[in-house]
């Protein structure tokens, strides 16, 4: 690191109150557009209350201040996800700047998006009144535009197997026949330059199967989870409302909840969800297990990081029971669009040794996955 790096991050560390000893220098422009001020004003408005309100309200010729609203929303563009986390758990629990979700008109202010609301769920235990149903406004939106997302193409890979008897209006490189496009296009082989000039492609249709399978999925609604448990609630609202499956949601912690009555209402289910605590994987599977009627055409899907709170025995002895009744057990580390896996290693390779899929994937993957499993 350079001096004048070192300087720059002693002037944010210190605060504009260190601006007359302490300078930023040549290295003040960061990436992206973003410079040391930007943090440094980011950094001051929350952290200026350690000097008292007056601090904050001293006039001068920059930038006009933050609020609550963009303070929120620009936080999230200057610093990484963690440390996002860590300004607005201070936000809230040191200084009390509970506006940020409480305050209705500044809640509406805020750009509806995934991180809004997982910011909605952690938070909404302050929520009452008009507030609330903002919030709850806010959380239908985003679900479903997340739904809109996702619909299609889990849609397509679950309704039913691709026929390749019958050719298909719907031009999508997933159905793209080849076979049959070089064996229809062959009379115009070019012998000389040795090209196959297609005339045609042709597209294979889908049949659609109507043989219902049980599809359990049970997520752990630990503090780590967010991600999974927003995508997991939305795609089994999807799931329930396929004529081929019969969906059950399971959420916990150290108890089990199950909001499979709630699958046509994603607020109702997300607002459900309370985040933190322990985590009891062994329990979730147990109660799982309770729900399989006809093993051979059940589908156990956790979503978890791996992280047992309680005994690992009783997890892999749960485990061993699922995949030997006949049901099949997958094991999701991750289930938000990046699939950036973060689990337990040796308890997700002990849960592959007993037959288990293991694995990190987008939602699209899971609707591909078990659009195979299905077949």
């Amino acid at each position: 690191m350079s001096h004048e790096e070192t300087l720059n991050r002693w002037r944010l560390i210190l605060g504009k109150q260190a601006g007359q000893q302490i300078s930023f220098g040549n290295g003040a422009a960061l990436e992206n557009g973003i410079s040391c001020f930007d943090l440094e004003d980011a950094l001051e408005f929350l952290y200026s209350r350690e000097y008292g309100e007056d601090v904050r309200r001293e006039g001068g010729t920059g930038a006009s201040r933050l609020t609550a609203a963009t303070w929120i929303t620009k936080i999230r563009s200057l610093f990484p996800k963690k440390t996002v986390e860590i300004l607005e758990r201070h936000a809230l629990e040191r200084y009390q700047l509970t506006e940020l979700l409480t305050d209705r008109e500044v809640l509406e202010r805020l750009e509806p998006n995934e991180e809004l609301l997982k910011t909605i769920l952690q938070l909404k235990h302050l929520m009452r009144g008009d507030v609330l149903d903002a919030a709850r406004r806010i959380v239908r939106k985003v679900a479903e535009e997340i739904a809109e997302r996702l619909n299609r193409d889990i849609r397509r890979s679950l309704l039913g197997s691709i026929d390749r008897n019958s050719e298909s209006p719907v031009k999508s490189i997933r159905n793209l026949d080849m076979k049959k496009t070089i064996r229809r296009n062959l009379k115009h082989y070019d012998r000389e330059q040795k090209r196959l000039m297609v005339e045609r492609v042709f597209f294979s249709s889908r049949t659609r199967k109507y043989s219902q399978w049980r599809v359990v999925i049970a997520v752990d609604e630990s503090g780590s989870m967010l991600d999974s448990v927003i995508h997991s609630a939305v795609m089994a609202g999807i799931f329930a409302r396929l004529p081929m499956l019969d969906t059950r949601l399971v959420i916990f912690d150290t108890q089990v909840v199950d909001l499979s009555a709630h699958l046509d209402d994603p607020v109702e289910t997300l607002m459900s969800i309370q985040l933190g605590g322990g985590t009891n994987i062994a329990g979730a599977l147990q109660y799982c297990e309770t729900l399989i009627e006809n093993p051979h055409r059940t589908l156990v899907v956790l979503v978890s990081d791996l992280c047992e709170g309680g005994s690992l025995g009783a997890l892999l002895s749960v485990s061993r029971g699922i995949i030997e009744s006949g049901a099949r057990l997958v094991c999701l580390t991750a289930l938000d669009m990046e699939a950036n896996p973060v689990y337990d290693r040796r308890t997700a390779g002990q849960l592959a040794d007993l037959g288990a899929f293991v694995g990190a994937m987008t939602p699209e993957a899971l609707g591909d996955f078990m659009g195979k499993v299905m077949g």
